[in-house]
């Protein structure tokens, strides 16, 4: 009886694990038995009316734009997010996060669409900020604060407070337009020099040429200007050993009429001789000394300074000829020993120390033109 129940029960657990096995083909019980009686529901299922769930290795991930049936467009991020946890679900995936990409042909059309809606219609123009502003020229401001008087802003208040004037008119709107190389600008009644042209003042060294170039190598006037973009000539001549102002312009008209005698544009100077001098020297310079190439006067004269027999005197006149001071005072029985000349017309010299160059102000340069009717 005991082999015999030994022998049963161990028919028993070869049955069991015979049944298994056949349950992995499907058709047993236990683990096998599972999955088949699974397969035997989903077979029921399909042919009743609710839907057929798909395996987890059957299921489509066509999630996005591009889904197929054979899966994702756009690759595993595409399935994550139609399938892996945390995903949407089947419902929310036709509310879709992410837009649905424009193909390259639908661009086309709507750029098209969108030239041919703009295409009978005009150009916009955006609203000037003064009238006038269509008209060639520059601003008057502008103009002004290049020439040096400020900013654009202290132009303005310039115009506005009626200090200005353009062909002889005095402005009184904001924005006017001008010509710089034709138009005639004035503040306070001096002409304003625009930024084509310069004009410095050189306090000259004894020793130095009074040209631009000395084909015998000594110094000159060019050497102090080699470093300018624009070609400068002095207006008028100092002797070689006479010191003092000069000028240095590239305005041609300017410089023709600063030397002209016509405009009578007066120069100072300081002399040094030795006396005693008679109390009528002054008088005998200003009725005119008698030289080889005529009579020479002068428009005025005053002792500045003595120190025992030393006089340094101030001669103005407003001719330019030749060596004209100190021929006048040698004629008088005076040679000079040392010529400077500190004033040209309004420009003087100073404390500009001897061999500086410096930029005349818009002031200075508007009473040089004054003097000359410009």
């Amino acid at each position: 009886m005991r082999s015999s129940s030994g022998r049963n029960s161990s028919g028993n657990n070869g049955g069991s694990r015979g049944g298994n096995s056949g349950g992995r083909g499907g058709n047993g019980g236990g683990r096998g038995n599972y999955r088949g009686a699974g397969n035997n529901r989903d077979d029921k299922q399909g042919g009743g009316g609710r839907p057929k769930k798909p395996r987890p290795e059957e299921r489509r991930y066509d999630v996005g734009p591009g889904g197929t049936q054979d899966g994702p467009k756009s690759g595993r991020g595409a399935s994550a997010r139609g399938g892996a946890k945390g995903g949407p679900r089947r419902g929310q995936q036709s509310g879709g996060r992410t837009a649905p990409s424009r193909s390259r042909e639908y661009e086309t059309r709507a750029e098209e669409r969108n030239r041919e809606r703009y295409a009978g219609k005009k150009d916009v123009r955006l609203p000037k900020t003064f009238p006038g502003a269509e008209q060639e020229g520059e601003r008057l401001q502008k103009v002004l604060a290049r020439a040096g008087y400020g900013s654009r802003r202290a132009c303005e208040e310039l115009v506005d407070e009626a200090r200005v004037e353009v062909n002889g008119e005095i402005v009184l709107e904001q924005g006017l337009r001008v010509d710089p190389e034709k138009d005639e600008i004035k503040v306070d009644g001096l002409t304003v020099a625009t930024q084509s042209y310069q004009f410095f003042s050189l306090n000259k060294p004894a020793g130095v040429v009074s040209t631009m170039e000395d084909t015998e190598g000594r110094q000159c006037l060019g050497d102090y200007v080699t470093n300018r973009e624009t070609r400068l000539f002095h207006v008028g001549r100092l002797d070689t050993e006479t010191e003092g102002v000069i000028l240095l312009t590239n305005h041609g008209e300017l410089a023709h009429r600063l030397t002209h005698p016509k405009y009578g544009v007066k120069k100072v100077y300081l002399a040094h001789i030795v006396g005693p001098i008679p109390r009528d020297l002054g008088k005998q310079l200003k009725d005119g000394i008698q030289l080889e190439d005529g009579y020479a006067r002068a428009d005025h004269f005053r002792v500045v300074e003595q120190t025992g027999k030393n006089y340094l005197v101030e001669v103005t006149l407003h001719e330019g000829r030749k060596h004209i001071v100190r021929r006048m005072l040698a004629e008088a029985g005076f040679p000079v020993d040392k010529l400077v000349r500190v004033a040209f017309g309004p420009i003087t010299l100073g404390d500009q120390k001897s061999g500086w160059l410096r930029r005349l102000s818009n002031t200075e340069v508007g009473m040089l033109m004054q003097e000359v009717d410009l």
